[in-house]
């Protein structure tokens, strides 16, 4: 198999403050402290809940692409600002993305089709994983009641409009032109057992402009995706240290 190349570099623009409310470190800002990005190579026993103040937050990443959202949440994580680490990226089938993720030392498994109850707990329990990123993942995830609040998922677009099955990439896009929309964005929020209804945790806008393709506007909202993915966990792992914190 001939060598995927990497992926170039995306400088991400900004377009106004974010689109949701609550203290969110601006991109740029120095980590909170707490503990370190590094990955642990003998994390403490999985317990079904996150442990966030003994180790850095366990991600297992969804993808079904080329994996770019995925290289993001790792570029922060390796540059100290995101107290995570990616302990297994999950496929629904070989891409450019897998390539990816393994050629950067990442543990990747492929299950094909969607993904029943049983697989994903058994895969959350075998990588004692804290927190469910879905990350251009195509097929729909069955939300156990032990993930509820633990799974999240990037929209390339402003929910609640542009939602549901069918309604993602350039598909996105061409509704949001054809709608006339003068503004547009990105959404992360929490999955549950429909497509893009999960409550809301973050969003982004960005314009769009006189001329615009589905193309060009696609490359826009996702510079602001590069920024609100981060935003939005970063600001997630803040709130379940508190929470833990306040309950012992």
């Amino acid at each position: 198999m001939n060598a995927v190349p990497p992926l170039p570099p995306v400088r991400p623009a900004s377009f106004g403050p974010p689109a949701s409310a609550g203290p969110l470190a601006p991109p740029g800002a120095p980590p909170p402290p707490g503990p370190s990005a590094t990955p642990s190579p003998t994390p403490p026993p999985w317990t079904g809940e996150a442990s966030v103040f003994a180790r850095p937050a366990r991600l297992a990443v969804f993808i079904s692409g080329g994996g770019r959202t995925l290289l993001n949440i790792a570029a922060r994580i390796r540059d100290g600002l995101l107290a995570a680490e990616i302990a297994v990226v999950v496929a629904s089938g070989e891409s450019a993305g897998t390539q990816r993720a393994r050629d950067a030392g990442m543990v990747v498994e492929v299950h094909p089709g969607r993904m029943n109850i049983e697989n994903l707990e058994d895969l959350i329990r075998r990588h004692r994983i804290d927190l469910v990123v879905l990350a251009g993942y195509l097929k729909l995830l069955p939300i156990p009641p032990s993930l509820v609040g633990r799974a999240v998922n990037i929209h390339p677009a402003l929910l609640p409009e542009f939602a549901g099955p069918g309604m993602h990439g350039h598909h996105v896009h061409e509704a949001v032109l054809k709608a006339g929309k003068s503004v547009s964005g990105c959404t992360v929020h929490f999955c549950d057992e429909q497509f893009d209804t999960g409550q809301i945790i973050h969003q982004r806008r960005c314009p769009v402009m006189p001329g615009d393709t589905p193309e060009t506007l696609a490359a826009r909202v996702f510079e602001q995706e590069l920024l609100a993915y981060p935003e939005a966990l970063t600001q997630l792992l803040a709130d379940r240290a508190r929470i833990t914190s306040q309950s012992h």
